[in-house]
């Protein structure tokens, strides 16, 4: 067992991401694994892996030792090798806002280790000289929200834990807007409106159930929509998420009727093989910083807004 209090570089993060940074040859499964068993306990508690850990918490981790072993000097061979390809849509010394292109993984899966968007924005942050992992108490620059792996758009990269921390607020308190544009098999009806419900997540299958009334395990998710344009049987979409949950657009826009043009899981294959689509036609292509409060050290951002002009399936279908 090993046992590790929360400094203020850390205050912020995930717990399965302090995990995996503390037993860094601990393979992402069994980081989820260990926690949901409570062989990783926070205050003497079994813990979920979402939850934010604070200044002073008492993590213990019941986990082999070999686990551990960090190899630093391998870790810095790789940042220095690792070659990072970024589409930064905005950047300074806090934070990075990054354009993921679909088909990559946000963080290492049990079908991808390396080549992941956080590995690239860490190799391209030590490569810049801003962030030695080798530095005592040094935060690792962490992912802020999460883009499935077929979806493209903004991802919010905190450069230190204060700014983990303040984003990570604002996203809670729905103080950051993030709009998506999507490609619909059909029209919404009507052409805009509000979708509300209650999603059902299925572990085994990697699915989500929506349901119009609550049910056991379900959490609320509520979506708006607007129908910008339509063409030969397609419609250009704008949502916004009240909620963040996943699949929640893709799981929506199906409810409706419409669902996403080359949506392998929701959508309609006969179409999505028409059209050759085997991504779904989804990007988070507009974040703006909606401050209701005051934001402490990202105050500077009030009222900004940030967003991606070249998404190549409008510009396909919707020139």
């Amino acid at each position: 067992m090993r046992e590790f209090t929360i400094n203020h570089n850390d205050a912020g993060q995930r717990l399965d991401r302090f995990v995996a940074k503390a037993a860094p040859l601990l393979p992402p499964a069994l980081v989820q694994k260990y926690i949901r068993l409570k062989r990783v306990k926070v205050n003497g508690k079994g813990s979920k892996r979402e939850v934010r850990l604070c200044e002073g918490d008492v993590l213990q981790m019941y986990i082999n030792d070999e686990f551990f072993d960090q190899p630093e000097e391998r870790e810095d061979k790789f940042l220095a090798a690792f070659r990072p390809q970024l589409d930064i849509v905005y950047e300074d010394e806090n934070l990075l806002l990054v354009n993921k292109r679909p088909g990559l993984v946000v963080h290492a899966d049990e079908t991808e280790k390396v080549n992941t968007l956080v590995h690239h924005i860490q190799a391209y942050l030590y490569q810049k000289k801003e962030w030695d992992p080798a530095a005592e108490n040094s935060f690792a620059p962490a992912l802020c929200n999460r883009i499935d792996r077929n979806t493209g758009g903004i991802v919010i990269a905190a450069k230190n834990a204060e700014t983990l921390r303040v984003i990570n607020d604002k996203i809670r308190t729905h103080e950051l807007r993030k709009s998506y544009l999507c490609v619909t098999v059909g029209a919404p009806n009507p052409p805009a409106g509000k979708i509300e419900g209650f999603l059902l997540k299925d572990e085994k299958k990697k699915e989500v159930s929506f349901y119009r009334r609550p049910v056991p395990g379900g959490r609320t998710a509520v979506t708006y929509y607007k129908t910008l344009q339509k063409r030969d049987g397609l419609a250009l979409v704008e949502c916004e998420l009240l909620t963040g949950r996943t699949h929640q657009i893709r799981v929506s826009m199906a409810e409706l009727g419409c669902p996403l043009l080359g949506d392998g899981k929701y959508g309609r294959g006969e179409t999505n093989r028409r059209y050759h689509e085997q991504k779904q036609c989804l990007w988070s292509y507009r974040l703006a910083f909606d401050y209701r409060t005051n934001a402490g050290a990202l105050e500077y951002l009030r009222g900004k807004v940030f967003s991606v002009q070249n998404i190549p399936f409008k510009n396909r279908y919707f020139p």
